[in-house]
């Protein structure tokens, strides 16, 4: 799949009621919605759309797009995407705080 620009931040409810942030695009925001439909998490909601493009919110994409491939049609789990300690951690905090969520 094609190299993924995320521009939106969700909320996501996983199926033992925990909740956590997360960047994502429309495309992501469907294959979320699907996997509340197969019992995989129990929700997710857009808290912002089309967050601006900063240095933080283009580390971050990298390392998604680096790290992770973008789910099938035919997925059979959800993957919570890891934000380890240091450079990334630190980009998506900024990226919530900026966008006044957290």
């Amino acid at each position: 799949m094609a190299y993924q620009t995320l521009d939106l931040i969700e909320q996501i409810t996983r199926k033992d009621q925990s909740k956590y942030f997360e960047l994502g695009n429309i495309f992501m925001n469907g294959r979320a919605e699907l996997a509340a439909e197969r019992s995989f998490i129990q929700e997710v909601r857009i808290l912002e759309l089309n967050i601006p493009r900063s240095t933080a919110v283009q580390a971050y994409e990298k390392y998604i797009n680096d790290t992770y491939k973008f789910p099938e049609e035919d997925f059979d789990h959800w993957e919570e995407w890891a934000k380890p300690e240091g450079t990334i951690l630190t980009a998506f905090q900024t990226i919530l705080k900026a966008n006044h969520i957290s």
